[in-house]
């Protein structure tokens, strides 16, 4: 009995089932029947088409994102926010103020060798110095920037038109007070981003421990060139050396203070007292890279104009702009302190932390890219 019903209900369904398609075809639909095991297959199947069309448009915003060198150095550029946030904690801690000053200004200093991109007759900066010492002038006694400046026509490996660049100044002090803030500003940073008190560059080790070495031009020429430094001026080829002959050789282990640079290649530094023909001024080398250059300030407004004519002059010789003579920064050194002063490169000093060889991959934009 309880067999025929159930034949009864499965003939009762079927012939639902048959009235409900006859009633469908009747409207123009198709009716397809499907089996457990097709289900299956379909299910499979959409699975399937569904992992193909995600990997599909996985591997289009891939290739879209290899279109973007930006995609490509994101941890550099978290790198270099914490490189720049850790030298304004240091400065700030040290009571210096962080100070903005125009970019665009009427009369950049006329050194001989870096070259001003006019703008409507006023040049973009090659450096917030002449603005800095005129604030010191007006009393402020420790100060630093974190600023863009702008150097026409300078493009390389390690060269960039447009670059980053940090200064600081101090009253009272001098280019050996320079040369252990940088111990200590380099130390601060390497703690805050390593860890440690060394820095990995290019398969060197970099020893950050302080003190670090300290070698005068004098000595660098007699060590690693085949003349010496006045011979290398005489012959007009004193930076030729420098880049190709001592500058590899500077801070492979442990950074390098090269000081008392030729008193004609300081136009803004004050002369040593012992020697009028040697600057107090001093550049940092770590692993071969010029870091930074800083100097004792000269406030001596007449010898100041002298010597920026002097620089107008070789300009002048080598066919090049000749700059208005930046008369308010002149007036101001009759007020200003005795003071020291660096600057530091922001995107070479990245390129070391992040182990980059290229100066390129340590900014969000080269201008090959605009």
């Amino acid at each position: 009995m309880e067999n025929w019903r159930i034949d009864e209900i499965r003939n009762e369904s079927i012939q639902k089932d048959k009235g409900r398609d006859h009633y469908l075809k009747s409207l123009g639909f198709t009716v397809l029947r499907y089996s457990n095991f097709d289900h299956w297959l379909l299910f499979v199947f959409c699975y399937l088409l569904f992992g193909i069309c995600f990997f599909i448009r996985l591997m289009t915003g891939v290739r879209r994102l290899k279109n973007y060198r930006q995609s490509q150095i994101k941890k550099i550029l978290h790198l270099r926010a914490r490189i720049i946030q850790a030298v304004r904690s240091f400065f700030i801690e040290r009571k210096f103020l962080e100070v903005e000053t125009p970019i665009r200004i009427p009369a950049p200093a006329p050194e001989a060798h870096i070259d001003a991109v006019a703008t409507e007759g006023w040049y973009l900066q090659t450096s917030p110095e002449l603005c800095m010492k005129q604030l010191m002038a007006a009393g402020y006694s420790r100060i630093f920037q974190i600023c863009k400046c702008f150097r026409n026509k300078e493009r390389g490996r390690k060269h960039l038109p447009e670059l980053t660049m940090l200064e600081w100044y101090q009253t009272g002090g001098n280019y050996t007070d320079l040369m252990v803030d940088c111990e200590e500003l380099i130390g601060f940073i390497a703690r805050q981003i390593t860890g440690g008190d060394s820095l990995g560059y290019q398969g060197q080790l970099i020893h950050l421990e302080t003190p670090w070495t300290r070698m005068s031009v004098e000595q660098a020429f007699n060590r690693y060139a085949s003349l010496t430094a006045k011979e290398a001026l005489a012959k007009d080829c004193f930076d030729e050396v420098m880049v190709n002959d001592i500058e590899p050789n500077l801070g492979p282990a442990r950074p390098l203070f090269l000081y008392d640079y030729p008193a004609s290649l300081g136009a803004l530094a004050k002369l040593k007292p012992q020697n009028k023909q040697l600057a107090e001024r001093f550049e940092l080398y770590i692993a071969g890279i010029e870091l930074c250059n800083g100097f004792s300030e000269l406030t001596d407004p007449a010898e100041q104009r002298t010597r920026f004519e002097s620089e107008q002059n070789i300009r002048k010789s080598l066919n090049k702009s000749v700059y208005p003579m930046p008369q308010n920064f002149l007036n101001s050194l009759n007020d200003m302190p005795d003071a020291c002063g660096n600057a530091l490169g922001i995107d070479r000093l990245v390129m070391l932390f992040a182990d980059s060889a290229e100066i390129d991959d340590v900014v969000a934009f080269t201008p090959e890219e605009l």
